[in-house]
Parts: C-alpha cells; sequence; structure tokens
C-alpha cells in the first residue's frame, strides 16, 4: 500500500477552493487586459507595469514585447508574473528551473523569510524507504505524480493573507532527475487548470544537490539523522517497486 508522509507543520485549516477541471494546457493563451506584472526588485520596491492585450488574443508581435520585457528584468518574475522571486538562485543543470542552495533552504526553515513566505512547502520526491532513513523536518514525501495531484491540486494550498506567498521546494537525492521532472510536472498541470498566466504555485524552486547535499551541510535539519541512498543494496526490491511505478 502506498503511503505518504506529509508533516504536521502543514497546515491543514487553510483554505483550499476547488480546481478547475478539464481546461486544457494553452501557454499562449490571450492575456487579460492591463494584466499587472512587476519588475525586478525587493518586496518594498516593486513597481506596476501595465500589459495590455486586446481582449481577444495577443497577437505575435505584443507577445515578443513581452517576452522582451521580461528578459530585460535583472530578475525574472514568477510563473503569473505577478513579482520577482524572493528566494535567492544559483545556477543549475535546467535552465528553465529556480535552483536554491542548501543553505537558502535552511534560511526558510528557521524563518528568515517568514515576513513574506505564509506556507512554504518541501517536496520529497525520492522513494519511502529514502525518505524514512532521513529527510529534511517537516519535509512532505511524494515520489509519484498522483501523489503530486492530490496533496497539492485537488485542494491547493493558499495564503490566507495575499500579501504573502506559497513556496514549493522540490528535491529528490541529488536534484538532477526526479525532483526536477516533478517540480516540471507539477507546473504542467498548475497551468491546465488555469487561463494563462495564471497559476495555484507560480512560485517554484529545485533544492540544488538535493538531500545528500543538504544533509552533508545541515544534518541538524534532518530527522532521523541520517542518509539512506536509493541505491542502497537493503532496499533493491522496494526500488524495482517504485522505479517500475514511476514509469
Amino acid at each position: 500500500c502506498r503511503q505518504l508522509f506529509r508533516s504536521p507543520s502543514v497546515p491543514g485549516s487553510v483554505p483550499r477552493p476547488a480546481v478547475k477541471q478539464g481546461q486544457p494546457p494553452d501557454r499562449d493563451a490571450p492575456l487579460k487586459a492591463k494584466q499587472q506584472r512587476r519588475v525586478a526588485g525587493s518586496p518594498e520596491q516593486e513597481a506596476s507595469v501595465e500589459l495590455v492585450g486586446d481582449g481577444e488574443g495577443v497577437g505575435s508581435a505584443q507577445l515578443e514585447k513581452i517576452e522582451n520585457l521580461l528578459a530585460n528584468d535583472d530578475q525574472e518574475l514568477i510563473g503569473d508574473f505577478s513579482k520577482p522571486h524572493l528566494l535567492p538562485t544559483v545556477k543549475g543543470k535546467d535552465q528553465g528551473l529556480k535552483y536554491i542552495s542548501p543553505g537558502t533552504l535552511a534560511a526558510v526553515l528557521t524563518g528568515h523569510f517568514s515576513s513574506f513566505i505564509e506556507s512554504s512547502i518541501v517536496v520529497d520526491c525520492r522513494y519511502p524507504y529514502e525518505y524514512e532513513g532521513g529527510h529534511v523536518k517537516g519535509a512532505v514525501n511524494l515520489p509519484l505524480q498522483r501523489d503530486v495531484e492530490e496533496f497539492l491540486l485537488e485542494q491547493p494550498i493558499v495564503p490566507l493573507d495575499a500579501s504573502k506567498r506559497a513556496i514549493i521546494i522540490f528535491h529528490c537525492e541529488f536534484s538532477v532527475e526526479r525532483g526536477p521532472k516533478m517540480c516540471k510536472f507539477l507546473r504542467e498541470r498548475d497551468r491546465s487548470c488555469h487561463e494563462y498566466p495564471r497559476l495555484h504555485y507560480p512560485e517554484l524552486y529545485v533544492l540544488k544537490g538535493g538531500y545528500r547535499e543538504f544533509f552533508l551541510q545541515f544534518p541538524g535539519h534532518c530527522e532521523p539523522r541520517d542518509y539512506r541512498p536509493m541505491e542502497h543494496p537493503a532496499f533493491k526490491e522496494e526500488l524495482r517497486k517504485f522505479r517500475g511505478q514511476s514509469r
């Protein structure tokens, strides 16, 4: 039987609006007239700029203009273009994703960004036997795509305070394959629930180096204080089973 390991720190009483079903993903869908976006800067210095659509669709010239505006920002915007990313990012393998360092995750866990973040969810994409052998305190174990859909999209987690953020941080053992893939999967499914560019979770990150690197640097933030590799010789059967389910 599949079991989800959910952190008691994730609020169960947060209002969860119903997900709109049946809308196909469309990254090039029209932007609503005068959609607000924010240019780079600190949360206190964000300035609004209007993106004007024609109400029926956005032409290629307008899309190119928007893309150029985004490309010229000093700091890229989050997925719904409403504001810059809050967390400092580092260079990672996939240029389409935002990576954070183990030190930044430790800062989130110790409340350094609490004035801006209402909900921070660490998604551990490793298999359950890896998670049980040691994981980031408060992390939720979602190894399969259906787990992510059930936990994050069936009843989306929305901040009670509209001025604060809900951020999701994905990782696996090394954050090379499972974590980045799951991050992309959530963004794709989230897009399919909305008119572009709206999202339930516009701010997604991947932990660079994965659990292995985080454990080496911050073992005190892990429970139990240990690290069980995916290819542990005692769990060959579990590895085979979960690899089959992940395909």
